[in-house]
């Protein structure tokens, strides 16, 4: 066995730049948009339908969520500073889990931005709405593909640029949001008056109003508000210093987690009695209507805005990427790899984006029903992306703890036994969408989406001898 530059630190980084990536990520860009993934329309446009099933309760599932989630990214943590490459959830289960997992990995983290991406349009194409209703839905969600689509063929520099901003306008808006709450809820000023009150959490029919069944069916629509975090992971090619960038970022996670989601949830749902929120409409905004902050709410929808746009460019710029480690290791179409002279996967990033124009065309056909569609098939194919760097995690610790291969500097805590826990939360949340009506429609693309990986498999296998083709000695890696 041959360890192939797998070794952590300089060799890492090493394998890293080879790749051919400009590294042009600064600490500073990626602890934004590492903290600017905890804050997307999950948290923002689903927090709406969620709270109506849940209520209060609706806190708890964020919390619990956001453990799991905490276990997958120090999961991740650790094998990216084993080996730091572009491509990351790719790499790890081609490198330990065989060359089929890898190319299946790679695939559907593309198609979970790909339809993240219909998400996020269809989310800003509302916001939009809020302001300026006499403007079709389909309209605003592709003026915002163009413009963005633009922005990601220019440089990586760039795309981390408008990411930090994005990022700090989110991250301003949510601290400011809270310390009005917390305002409210102290001094009572505002039209919510005496209403506004810690006792909203539990008062009106209790904590869990439609029993735990309820609040667990929230499950999928919550792990949906955490997809993009793991993007830190995709990051690590073009990150100026892997070694010090990413463990900062990763650890950052739980008071991001208690800050954006729990904390801001809390306070809403005290100022604001559970009852008055409706699926369709951001309980942020709902919630400064509510107390009499028209402008507020005003404000508040440019942040969503923010936000559903920020999540789409870092959409764009995960596919491209992930397209091009599928060509190099010969599970996509040359024309992937391919770099334009700004070092960024353009043709890549130009399927991908027109791709995401089925987005424009559901908001065209069910305006209503678009949002929900396509991020119940985002939720499902995250939960196979973190799956895979799961148990990518535990055959690593395997390997480790055989001698075989380095040990990362960056350990995840509870280790093997803690990504275990971690899978068996995964399963719970696929049991239940299986369960919940609104969200069967992810299995069944789902289903559909496994039969056409196994066809481009069985077609690509044959006519190239796939589990050869490119990147790292397939055959070695997977006999481990």
């Amino acid at each position: 066995m041959t360890t192939h530059e797998n070794q952590p630190g300089a060799a890492g980084a090493r394998a890293a730049t080879e790749e051919g990536y400009h590294r042009g990520l600064g600490s500073r860009q990626v602890q934004m948009i590492a903290i600017g993934g905890a804050i997307g329309v999950g948290l923002f446009m689903g927090a709406g339908a969620n709270i109506a099933k849940a209520g209060p309760s609706l806190v708890l599932m964020y919390a619990l969520a956001g453990c799991v989630v905490f276990v997958i990214m120090r999961a991740l943590g650790e094998l990216l500073l084993y080996r730091p490459v572009s491509g990351s959830f790719a790499e790890y289960a081609r490198e330990f889990l065989g060359p089929f997992f890898g190319y299946a990995t790679g695939w559907t983290y593309w198609l979970l931005w790909v339809v993240t991406g219909m998400a996020e349009l269809t989310a800003a194409a509302i916001y939009v709405h809020y302001w300026f209703p006499e403007i079709p839905q389909w309209v605003s969600a592709l003026v915002f593909l163009v413009l963005l689509f633009g922005a990601n063929l220019l440089s990586v520099r760039l795309f981390g640029e408008i990411e930090f901003w994005f990022s700090m306008v989110k991250v301003t808006a949510i601290i400011g949001m809270i310390v009005i709450g917390l305002g409210v809820l102290t001094f009572g000023f505002s039209q919510a008056g005496e209403t506004a009150t810690v006792s909203n959490l539990w008062s009106h029919d209790g904590f869990f109003p439609n029993g735990i069944g309820s609040s667990l069916l929230t499950l999928q629509g919550v792990m949906f508000a955490y997809i993009a975090i793991e993007l830190v992971g995709v990051t690590a090619g073009e990150s100026a210093d892997p070694e010090r960038s990413l463990p900062r970022a990763i650890n950052t996670l739980p008071w991001r987690i208690a800050l954006f989601y729990v904390g801001s949830l809390t306070v809403i749902l005290a100022v604001v009695r559970w009852t008055e929120f409706d699926a369709g409409v951001s309980p942020f905004v709902a919630a400064f209507a509510a107390i009499g902050l028209p402008f507020g709410a005003a404000v508040v929808n440019f942040v969503v805005l923010t936000a559903a746009l920020s999540s789409c460019n870092s959409g764009m710029y995960s596919t491209g990427r992930m397209l091009r480690d599928l060509s190099s290791n010969g599970e996509a179409p040359a024309r992937f790899g391919r770099l334009n002279g700004r070092q960024s996967p353009a043709f890549g990033i130009t399927v991908s984006v027109a791709l995401m124009g089925i987005g424009v065309v559901l908001n065209y056909l069910v305006p209503e029903k678009a949002f929900g569609y396509v991020t119940s098939v985002a939720t499902a194919c995250g939960l196979w992306t973190w799956s895979m760097i799961l148990v990518s995690h535990l055959r690593y610790r395997r390997g480790v703890l055989a001698g075989r291969l380095p040990a990362s500097s960056f350990p995840a805590p509870g280790g093997a036994a803690a990504s275990v826990v971690a899978l068996l939360a995964l399963l719970l949340v696929g049991v239940l969408m299986g369960v919940d009506e609104d969200a069967r429609i992810s299995l069944y693309v789902g289903a559909v989406w496994a039969a056409c990986l196994l066809l481009g498999w069985g077609v690509m296998r044959r006519g190239r001898h796939l589990p050869t083709a490119g990147g790292p000695p397939q055959a070695e890696l997977a006999a481990r």
